[in-house]
């Protein structure tokens, strides 16, 4: 009965439901950050480095095309939408042995439906932790984006050190 249970967190699921995680976190701390820094101050958490505060990104990372009159809100929305179709039947693919790629793929996956939920609903998406040091600034992000970079780069620690030897193992087994 506790095997039936748990069959839900089985692959590719607990892929799904990482990505699912990712998702509800980063709404939750998007309404939060409405709440709190909407119409307040910033928040100090490293004095001189890190801060929370509140942003509307209407472009694509770091701001890209932000003023380009509107369709950058549909255009980035299918490409985002195509990009989780893709990476979910991407996840289902992958064999149940795998750990560190699928991961990596729920955390992607997770965080770009975090931000296409902001730009389809209201048409932006909304940021509020930034990175900054004297007059240098990082553009302003949440934790969808944090997702998809850690994801990302997951993804090319997992293509430079460890996909050749994946493939030494196989072909030895094969022998």
């Amino acid at each position: 009965m506790l095997k039936t249970g748990l069959k839900a967190f089985s692959h590719p699921w607990r892929w799904y439901w990482l990505a699912l995680g990712v998702i509800l976190l980063d709404i939750a701390t998007k309404v939060w950050a409405v709440e709190a820094f909407m119409y307040g101050p910033a928040m100090q958490i490293i004095p001189g480095l890190l801060q929370f505060t509140y942003a509307e990104n209407y472009g694509a990372a770091f701001s890209f095309l932000a003023d380009a009159g509107g369709w950058q809100r549909w255009f980035f929305g299918v490409i985002a939408f195509g990009f989780s179709i893709v990476v979910t039947v991407w996840l289902w693919r992958l064999s149940p042995a795998k750990r560190w790629e699928p991961a990596a793929l729920g955390l992607i996956l997770g965080g770009a439906i975090g931000n296409l939920w902001d730009r389809m609903l209201l048409g932006y998406v909304r940021d509020f932790i930034s990175v900054y040091y004297g007059s240098w600034s990082f553009p302003v992000f949440n934790v969808a984006d944090m997702a998809i970079s850690i994801g990302a780069a997951m993804l090319v620690i997992e293509l430079l050190f460890f996909a050749g030897k994946k493939g030494e193992a196989e072909k030895s087994a094969e022998v």
